[in-house]
């Protein structure tokens, strides 16, 4: 039994609805409650402490990232007689300890200083054709005639040394008879 909403509206009489007199005081006094009242701070120092921690951490590893040892500053892709093969670098690992253990030995006093300098320039000599030849086996590719001169490099310093050692040895005897022939 449905109705037909037009006739319903026919018979409609609208009733008159009013409003209370001080309804629209009653409706600002509620808006200005509403809008006046603060809102809930919310405790976000946490998120402050936080965020103060994350920032101290970046710029350390910032920082700390930032420094990098001699072997970083290198290009990773750089040719060494080391990284040919497992043989070449036990070459260049004994020659180079070699050469270090001999420089450590080495007695120093003001009578041997003049000779003494004199094979240290020579080696310092060798050492910077060694880097120049690194940098050419960098450039030109791996080929015997470098790897050889490489190694060669490598046996001359240790000969140098070796020579500057019996050197410093004849000379440390020739003083000690010159003493003991003064003495007597």
């Amino acid at each position: 039994m449905s109705k037909d909403i037009r006739e319903i509206m026919k018979n409609y009489k609208s009733e008159k609805a009013s409003l209370s007199a001080n309804h629209r005081n009653k409706f600002q006094d509620r808006l200005q409650k509403e809008v006046l009242k603060q809102p809930k701070r919310r405790n976000l120092r946490w998120l402050q402490i936080a965020a103060s921690v994350v920032l101290i951490v970046s710029l350390a590893v910032g920082y700390f990232g930032l420094e990098s040892s001699p072997e970083e500053i290198l290009p990773r892709d750089t040719i060494s007689l080391g990284n040919l093969s497992p043989e070449f670098k036990s070459i260049e690992d004994y020659y180079t300890n070699s050469i270090n253990y001999e420089i450590s030995n080495l007695d120093v006093n003001e009578n041997n200083k003049e000779i003494l300098d004199g094979y240290l320039a020579k080696i310092d000599e060798l050492t910077t054709e060694y880097k120049s030849l690194t940098t050419e086996l960098n450039t030109k590719g791996v080929n015997d005639e470098i790897i050889n001169a490489l190694i060669n490099n490598l046996q001359l310093r240790l000969q140098l040394l070796q020579r500057l050692k019996k050197q410093l040895n004849d000379l440390k005897k020739l003083n000690s008879t010159q003493n003991e022939t003064q003495n007597l």
